[in-house]
């Protein structure tokens, strides 16, 4: 005779409930894929805006403007990501894209000042930068490895790279903490439900539920 727990627990497992279950894994997985593809496009088109303006034809005071409204542009943009997160079906997945957006536009932005500096005032870095040797500057310098290949010389070079590490430290501290926050909002939102309860049972206790892409 078989075990009437052991069928109650077959049954469970190809029932109704089993396949709601693979329904719902289903779309977070296409969510998964397209907030990736969405990630690295964003990634690649920020870079691409990069290699295209036409940055020669700027001197220091276009440097200067350039790195004021860029870090208006990062706040605004970062501002306008946190609320999209809280509101998201998907919070963990849009934290994703938006520390994507955010860490490509700083590093561009700063890739771009330095590189208007070189071009301003030659000898400010410890040899000229074309726009790779820029980004890659500024990469390491975010990441804090620091080759010491290419280092800043003018007082002006130096100051924009201190602006640089302070902003870093910001951005993988207070940011990152600011969107784990967002990421919170937004569960406790889904688990609230669309009428501001959620059902009994086990999808009650259930985190970051996906029941659409």
């Amino acid at each position: 005779m078989s075990d009437p727990s052991t069928a109650r627990t077959d049954r469970a497992r190809s029932g109704p409930d089993a396949r709601r279950t693979r329904r719902r894994r289903r779309p977070h997985r296409w969510a998964a894929a397209v907030a990736g593809v969405r990630a690295v496009l964003i990634a690649v088109g920020l870079v691409t805006a990069y290699y295209l303006l036409p940055l020669d034809e700027r001197g220091t005071a276009g440097a200067s403007t350039l790195l004021v409204c860029g870090l208006v542009a990062v706040g605004l943009v970062f501002s306008w990501e946190v609320r999209v997160i809280a509101r998201s079906p998907h919070p963990r997945l849009k934290a994703v894209e938006a520390l994507a957006a955010t860490l490509v536009l700083f590093l561009v932005l700063f890739a771009g000042a330095y590189y208007l500096l070189d071009r301003s005032a030659p000898g400010s870095f410890s040899e000229p930068l074309t726009r790779t040797d820029a980004l890659y500057f500024a990469l390491t310098t975010f990441s804090t490895v620091g080759y010491g290949d290419i280092a800043a010389r003018s007082q002006a070079g130096r100051v924009l790279t201190m602006l640089q590490m302070t902003g870093g430290l910001l951005l993988v501290g207070v940011a990152a903490r600011v969107l784990a926050g967002a990421v919170q909002a937004g569960l406790r939102r889904q688990r609230r439900g669309p009428s501001g309860q959620r059902g009994s049972g086990s999808d009650a206790g259930t985190p970051d539920r996906e029941d659409g892409p």
